[in-house]
């Protein structure tokens, strides 16, 4: 009987999981079937189920499976698999990293008539997105030491987060990297220094971006703070242009990333975390290089560019 539903299960698993026919998956569970996620308590039915495959086939095309173990007592069943597959397509928002990821993981299993009715599901998705270089926000919030407590009903009105964030007084920094040899870069406000011991930073990076992919497969990225002679600057970097290094004088730091010529000060990092926050993804960086010149910055505010040597002190 354990050979019989042991190679049953284990045919279906294999048409699903490694060549994507998902209607396979019809003949082994009951039509009240649910899929407990162990971490999370939450359930999911069939239909989710042969989503969550098609979209990780689809950023593993060469996703295998192998039931390493299978232990049925009665009506219970427990499953132990390994995972394997290659990341050559997007994947959660993620460019191809070409990288190999290996992920384990069990699943308890509720029999009824030979047919699953519940499996409840242990796997450690963070070592997946790990593998790929990211983490979750959700992640790094539900870590013991960092319990984040969301105590506001619904959200503000967007016009009135526009306002909030057009009070929000910033430098203009241009976050560069090189793809192919080739130099890469985008105009990026949102920067901020987190220590100086050790010295970090991180900047906040639009997934929509054409210099993201490049971005993100990156192992160091240059941030420049542009200076009040740099208005041109900006306009090229914010421009969808395909060549936005064409008239920009330059300089490699010591790891390759563009420096910009003029700016107010420049640095190198490292990128160590990849934090992902729905369009967005914050990049948490250990600066290697830093530089400052002599040119005042320009600032920005609702929209507007203004000349950092201008300001009025308080």
């Amino acid at each position: 009987m354990q050979q019989a539903i042991d190679a049953f299960i284990t045919d279906v698993w294999a048409a699903a999981w490694d060549r994507g026919e998902v209607e396979a998956l019809d003949s082994l569970v009951t039509e009240d079937y649910v899929r407990v996620d162990k971490a999370t308590g939450h359930g999911t039915g069939l239909a989710e189920l042969k989503q969550e495959i098609l979209a990780v086939r689809e950023g593993f095309p060469d996703l295998t499976t192998t039931i390493d173990n299978f232990v049925l007592d009665g009506d219970t069943a427990a499953i132990f698999w390994t995972s394997k597959g290659t990341h050559t397509r997007p994947f959660l928002g993620v460019p191809p990293t070409n990288r190999q990821v290996v992920t384990t993981g069990s699943n308890i299993l509720a029999l009824r008539s030979g047919r699953i009715a519940r499996e409840t599901v242990t796997w450690d998705d963070s070592g997946l997105l790990e593998a790929l270089g990211i983490r979750s926000l959700a992640d790094a919030a539900a870590a013991p030491e960092q319990v984040v407590v969301d105590t506001m009903s619904g959200e503000p009105d967007p016009e009135v987060m526009k306002g909030f964030n057009r009070q929000f007084v910033t430098g203009v920094t241009v976050v560069t990297t090189t793809e192919g040899g080739v130099p890469k870069g985008l105009a990026v406000n949102a920067y901020s220094s987190i220590s100086l011991e050790p010295p970090l930073v991180m900047v906040c990076v639009q997934k929509t971006s054409s210099t993201y992919p490049a971005l993100f497969a990156s192992t160091h990225l240059g941030i420049n703070i542009l200076s009040n002679r740099q208005k041109d600057t900006v306009s090229t970097f914010a421009s969808k242009s395909s060549d936005k290094f064409a008239q920009i004088a330059w300089h490699g730091g010591p790891h390759g990333s563009p420096l910009i010529d003029g700016s107010s000060a420049a640095l190198e990092a490292e990128i160590r975390e990849r934090f992902q926050a729905r369009t967005h993804t914050i990049f948490i960086c250990r600066v290697r290089h830093a530089e400052v010149g002599e040119a005042e910055p320009m600032v920005y505010k609702a929209g507007r560019f203004y000349d950092g040597e201008e300001l009025s002190a308080l």
